[in-house]
């Protein structure tokens, strides 16, 4: 497998060890007032009797007991820290990159899923990648290597679009039916923008059968990138179960929707590759330029403590951050593929790209709509 490029990064905007200093300085600060209470302004102990061998030890002892009360109180910041910050910190319109978003965001008044009554984001994004170049898709012979296609992925694997795996896809599927080149080794590749809208659909034109599905911006109406908005609660609200989606999971940082699993069976069912770039993404002449698989593209930050960085939000509001490596996974996912940790709050992990879903479910509410639909209320 090649090496998916990587995107430049900006720095998180939040900061979690700053925030901890001033719960410290707090402390500190509450401590040295408490303690200064009992003190003059010249320095002497105050209201100390004449004989002051027996109040000395009632100082000392209540000097100790403003420090434990002062420590106590930091404990119980300290204790209640994770779960504010996930509940409070809330989606950050600034880690977009610049150009992922076609229109200024607004917040009007929403409810969620669940019923509640909360403020959202509207969220217009690109339609296009403000991180990476888009491409390339398809393969042009049999004897291309990897950096000539992109990625293909099917519920099971990950794999290069290169000549190669064109040309073992009966092998692959167990169907002698494949054959996606000509005799002389050249890839069938949709080559205009009517053989594109006539691969891209659930009715595949018979003559079309057997082609690498590549699509191009100039091939969308007007040669324009698609917007999508969205509504996304400004600050997540934990939903009472768990729940799929009937749509989109979520946008980018880059511009892009993060969008449901790509109908496989239907794609290869009529003997095409709706093929992928590099970073899981792919045209359709309806939805434009869209994601079904993360492969570390469009993230924001380093790695905090081997916890992979963020590169979109899901449209419960909650951060979505690239996959673990294999193995790497920690044992506290949740049936989300999410978790709670010190410098995030809690956030979801997207499945590695083989599996064709960037999340399993929604941990928070999304927004209620009327007709469901792609962004619409879970099932």
């Amino acid at each position: 497998m090649k090496n998916h490029p990587t995107p430049e990064t900006r720095p998180l905007r939040f900061n979690l060890g700053s925030f901890r200093s001033r719960i410290a300085l707090a402390a500190l600060a509450a401590l040295l007032l408490l303690a200064g209470c009992g003190s003059s302004s010249d320095g002497d102990v105050a209201a100390v009797p004449a004989s002051s061998e027996e109040a000395a030890p009632a100082t000392a002892s209540g000097e100790e007991e403003a420090e434990e009360e002062a420590e106590e109180a930091a404990e119980v910041v300290e204790a209640d820290e994770e779960p504010a910050l996930a509940a409070t910190e809330g989606l950050n319109v600034g880690l977009f990159f610049d150009g992922a978003l076609a229109e200024d965001v607004t917040t009007e008044d929403c409810t969620l899923s669940g019923g509640a009554e909360a403020t959202c984001y509207s969220i217009t994004v690109a339609g296009f990648p403000a991180s990476h170049d888009v491409g390339p898709f398809c393969p042009e012979t049999i004897t291309d290597g990897a950096d000539a296609g992109g990625i293909w992925f099917d519920g099971v694997g990950v794999y290069d679009l290169d000549g190669e795996f064109i040309e073992n896809l009966p092998e692959l599927y167990d169907d002698e039916n494949w054959h996606m080149h000509d005799d002389d080794g050249n890839v069938h590749i949709t080559e205009t923008a009517e053989e594109f809208d006539g691969a891209a659909r659930p009715d595949v034109d018979v003559e079309l059968q057997n082609h690498c599905v590549e699509g191009r911006l100039e091939w969308l109406e007007n040669g324009e990138a698609v917007t999508s908005t969205v509504l996304i609660p400004t600050v997540p609200v934990a939903a009472d179960s768990a729940a799929t989606s009937r749509g989109n999971l979520g946008v980018t940082l880059d511009g892009v929707v993060i969008a449901a699993s790509a109908p496989v069976d239907a794609i290869l069912s009529a003997y095409t590759i709706a093929a992928f770039d590099d970073c899981g993404a792919h045209f359709n002449p309806f939805e434009g330029y869209h994601m079904h698989g993360a492969t570390g593209c469009s993230e924001v930050g380093d790695a905090a403590d081997d916890d992979p960085p963020m590169f979109g939000y899901a449209m419960d509001g909650y951060p979505v951050h690239s996959p673990f490596a294999d193995g790497a996974a920690p044992d506290d996912l949740d049936e989300c593929n999410g978790h709670t940790t010190d410098a995030a709050g809690y956030h979801y992990h997207a499945n590695s790209a083989a599996m064709n879903q960037v999340i399993e479910c929604f941990f928070g509410q999304v927004v209620a709509t009327e007709e469901g639909g792609r962004g619409g209320p879970p099932e």
